[in-house]
């Protein structure tokens, strides 16, 4: 006996009904805003269920914001999956997707643009440039930014080269899985992160954060890379279950920097915590994409 009191089932269950609501209203607004954009977001594979796997991410990732902080938070991670599929599925040349990376970043240099998703960002650039520390932090978001689209460049060129990467050169390249690219996006636009020095630590526990992400992201949708032709850690190696020791070895050594980070920003820590542990589980059984 510890002494300590029982958990309370109904106020456990009560935060949970409270955090799928989170996930309901963004679901509804991620719906809305790729409904203004439909040459961006075309019925497939832009679905419902896209648009909730996306929500409820969010929600159990940070799930003390508002619904209206997450919605520019859940646009960013659409914005992510837009650029992904254009660059991955719809791209014939180098030169496309140089100049998708190209728009995008003279976007968040402060230019409009006149294609779908050049347009798309620029409405989530202007809500994220509102925040209060836009100004001394808009670099970081696109240092971040110009990295995930050279990564996204970098797996085409790959992808279509006789001689795959190696495993680190792949691990190496993890941002174009663009999970850090959001998060700073969300750290400004939430006022999570008011200075460069607190935002580079958030970003320097990210990136390791974001390569175990790579890694389980790859263990779940092995089978439909290999069907598609798209790079997968799996297939860089000879014995798979490489991939889940390495995976294992990435979530410990992010436990003890996430440890770290708790000491300095533990909201943040925690919220980097809980999207580890929430893509692990999700991608477990399903992804984003479709099931397997």
């Amino acid at each position: 006996m510890t002494g300590l009191p029982a958990p309370d089932p109904i106020a456990a269950a009560a935060e949970q009904g409270r955090i799928c609501a989170l996930a309901a209203h963004g679901q509804r607004a991620l719906g809305k805003a790729a409904a203004a954009h439909p040459e961006l977001f075309p019925g497939e594979p832009f679905d419902a269920t896209l648009f909730s796997s996306i929500a409820a991410a969010m929600a159990f990732s940070a799930p003390w914001h508002t619904a209206a902080e997450l919605a520019v938070t859940n646009r960013a991670v659409l914005w992510g999956f837009a650029v992904d599929w254009l660059v991955d599925h719809q791209a014939t040349s180098r030169a496309e997707v140089d100049r998708i990376a190209g728009t995008c970043l003279d976007v968040l240099d402060g230019a409009d643009a006149d294609d779908p998703l050049g347009r798309f960002l620029v409405e989530l650039r202007d809500d994220v440039a509102a925040a209060p520390g836009y100004d001394a932090l808009r670099g970081r978001w696109r240092a971040t930014m110009d990295r995930t689209l050279a990564a996204m460049a970098r797996e085409w060129t790959w992808r279509g080269d006789a001689t795959r990467p190696t495993l680190a050169d792949y691990l190496a390249n993890a941002d174009n899985l663009a999970a850090t690219a959001v998060n700073v996006a969300h750290w400004i636009h939430t006022g999570s992160a008011r200075d460069v020095a607190t935002l580079d630590r958030l970003v320097e526990v990210g990136d390791e954060v974001q390569r175990a992400l790579r890694l389980v992201n790859d263990l779940g949708t092995h089978r439909r890379d290999v069907e598609s032709g798209d790079l997968n850690a799996l297939l860089l190696v000879d014995d798979p279950a490489e991939i889940e020791r390495r995976f294992a070895e990435q979530v410990d050594s992010c436990r003890v920097l996430l440890a770290d980070l708790a000491g300095e920003v533990p909201r943040e820590a925690d919220f980097l915590a809980r999207q580890l542990g929430y893509t692990t589980g999700f991608y477990r059984h399903t992804d984003f994409w479709g099931v397997r």
